[in-house]
């Protein structure tokens, strides 16, 4: 007879493999290349939404810089991979490259605003978006780094271990892979002790301090974690659409990747996945209304705070079933933070 154990781990193989079955064959019934198109920067999405939900969701701080770390990723890309400064290093080399670089940046404007809460981080990060976009702007003279607001286009071809990745469905394939990899990850440390000490910062900063946890250094490893991941996003971005412009890093696409976390569920990573999902093909059935597109996000969002503040699937795992745990109360965050805090007292 077959154990609950063992047929939970079936259940959760076979629901993996039609996944991966799902997204293998999904991009050959794409019916035409605009919406090949649509089911990659559907990946995209879901890449830069996971990484917000580690900064927003699983620590619970306001990061309003995240645009701009995407930006920056791209922009590493198209500066290492193009005829801007004559550089053209291999995909290999430049996408870790871009994603480190801008993980480096985010843990600098981390150390600088991690004491700030609320509002105040709120500003300071706003802040360095509107000043990363002026950057982009106005760089272009007298030694043209930017491109200014003609951006940079025409990069070099991916060549993947001598596969160049051209085609539109090769395009999906990569940019789906990196996809399932950001998801894999955000499970792992979302059940890990990290992913713990996050999740008691969020409920209760002092009383996880209290009670041991790095409340920094966590902090700061949040910002690192949503910062690396935007990075790579930018990147593959950049190569994806072969050129970049300031205005693909605008305070509008980061209230969308926000409505996307918030119509999930801040820290749920399935709600997070669907609302990428969701609300990178409910646009193209609102085009047709311009800017009651908008619009529609905001509503969107008014409405989930008002009615289901906890998202879509809110309180619901990751295609796992939880046994319920009678002695997770409202502190229960903080308590499971007293397991990072021993192991830490042990290492010691």
């Amino acid at each position: 007879m077959i154990s609950a154990k063992t047929r939970k781990n079936l259940n959760q193989w076979a629901i993996y493999t039609t996944i991966g079955i799902i997204l293998i064959i999904a991009p050959h019934l794409m019916p035409d290349n605009y919406w090949l198109r649509i089911f990659s920067m559907t990946g995209l999405w879901i890449m830069l939404a996971l990484g917000l939900n580690v900064v927003a969701g699983f620590a619970g701080l306001l990061d309003l810089a995240y645009v701009a770390f995407f930006g920056i990723g791209a922009y590493t890309f198209a500066l290492l991979s193009s005829n801007q400064f004559d550089i053209h290093l291999p995909f290999v080399l430049v996408l870790p490259l871009a994603a480190i670089l801008t993980m480096g940046i985010g843990i600098a404007l981390g150390s600088t605003s991690i004491r700030l809460k609320g509002d105040y981080l709120a500003i300071v990060t706003l802040a360095f978006a509107q000043i990363f976009k002026l950057l982009l702007q106005n760089l272009d003279s007298p030694v043209d780094i930017t491109g200014g607001v003609n951006g940079i286009f025409s990069f070099d071809p991916i060549n993947l271990f001598g596969f160049r990745v051209v085609s539109p469905i090769a395009y999906a394939y990569l940019i789906w892979g990196f996809a399932v990899i950001a998801t894999i990850g955000s499970l792992r440390i979302k059940h890990s002790r990290i992913g713990r000490g996050w999740e008691a910062i969020r409920e209760d900063e002092m009383a996880a301090e209290a009670m041991g946890v790095n409340t920094t250094g966590m902090k700061l490893m949040a910002f690192a974690g949503g910062a690396f991941t935007a990075g790579a996003a930018g990147a593959l971005f950049a190569s994806f659409q072969d050129s970049v412009f300031p205005n693909n890093f605008d305070f509008q696409q980061l209230v969308i990747v926000y409505c996307m976390v918030i119509l999930g569920g801040l820290g749920n990573i399935a709600g997070v996945i669907a609302g990428a999902v969701l609300l990178s093909i409910l646009p193209e059935f609102l085009r047709e209304y311009g800017a009651y597109r908008m619009m529609s996000y905001g509503l969107i969002l008014i409405l989930l705070m008002a009615l289901r503040p906890q998202g879509i699937m809110g309180g619901i795992g990751f295609l796992v079933k939880k046994k319920a745990r009678p002695d997770r109360d409202k502190t229960g965050q903080l308590r499971a933070s007293t397991d990072l805090y021993y192991t830490q007292q042990e290492k010691t």
